[in-house]
Parts: structure tokens; sequence; C-alpha cells
């Protein structure tokens, strides 16, 4: 996998542009990670709502769930779904709103500096071995393209928003990350 520096694009996944996106404030201060999982509705994988979602296209109407989502302005900068498929919504040089209020090493406002990668999960139900493989991947292109992230400045959001967070929740396997990293390293 490539990233285009110039772009803030992957050339391993499919694009589709989120509105939910900004400027950071300093667009090359990309110094951590941050993995999420996501699920709508909760539990259930494969169909596009988590797309829809972050393309602020979601219909409220078709779930109980999504109705407290109604007008919720979300994104992250990937997700990666259940057959390790890579969705880009956000370049990295731009801020996508994926961690909320939250505080990491010091810093708070983590969708400042960091970039938000979603695995398609959830809190019970263990992620698949294509996830971690493509998530180790990423991390390694992310670690060679942008000089002040390492294997090191990963935290879940659980970690950056505790008590508000518990994603990507006590089925992540963070040892099994560390290790597909470290035969990479």
């Amino acid at each position: 996998m490539n990233i285009n520096k110039d772009t803030g694009l992957i050339d391993a996944a499919e694009i589709k542009i989120s509105p939910n996106h900004d400027e950071r404030p300093d667009a090359e201060d990309i110094s951590g990670i941050v993995v999420h999982n996501i699920s709508l509705p909760p539990s259930e994988f494969g169909a596009t709502f988590i797309d829809d979602l972050f393309l602020n296209q979601l219909n409220c109407g078709l779930h109980p769930y999504f109705e407290q989502l109604s007008g919720l302005k979300v994104s992250s900068h990937l997700l990666i779904r259940r057959n390790g498929e890579l969705v880009q919504f956000v370049p990295f040089h731009r801020r996508a709103w994926h961690a909320g209020e939250s505080q990491w090493q010091g810093r708070e406002r983590c969708n400042d500096f960091t970039v938000g990668i979603e695995l398609e999960g959830c809190d019970d139900k263990p992620f698949e071995d294509v996830q971690y493989q493509t998530l180790a991947t990423v991390i390694e292109s992310l670690c060679k393209t942008y000089p002040e992230l390492n294997f090191q400045r990963i935290a879940g959001h659980e970690h950056i928003a505790p008590g508000r967070k518990t994603d990507p929740g006590p089925f992540f396997e963070w040892d099994y990350l560390k290790q597909l990293l470290d035969n990479r390293a």
C-alpha cells in the first residue's frame, strides 16, 4: 500500500470522500493513530450503513437505533470492513471527525493530530484476522509516509476518551497487532 502525500489518499482503498472533515490546525502534525470499532445497527455487519453515516446519507427511519444518529456529523479517515476491504473517507492531511472530546499524551482534541481508523466490529465479537492484517499494512504505510508516526503511537478510542468510549473493545487483540507490527519492523 502506498500513500500519496499530496492527496492524502492510500492507493489500496475505495475512495468515498465524506463532507465531514476540515483543515487540521497543522497539516504536518500527523502524530497518532486511533483505532475504533463501528457497526450499524450494533453488532450487525455487511450493510452500507457505516458508509451512509459518514457520507451524511443514512436513512434514520430504516432502524430504530438510527434515530439517535439523526443529524450526527462524523467521519473517519479509514474503514476496514470485516473482509479486509479498505474504504477511505477523509484524506490523511485533513481532520476527520472521529474522536470527539479526547485527550492523549497530554494533548486534547485528538482529531487535530491523529488518523482515525474504524474496524467494522463491535465490543462483543472478535475481529477477523484479515482486518488485523489490513490494519497492520495500513499502519506500516502511514509510518513510512508521516515521520512523526511510529508503531508505539497507536491508541484505542477507549484510551483517549475513557469513560465515554469503549472501542475497539475487549475483543480487540492489541498483542496480536503488536506482533504483526513487530514482524514488519
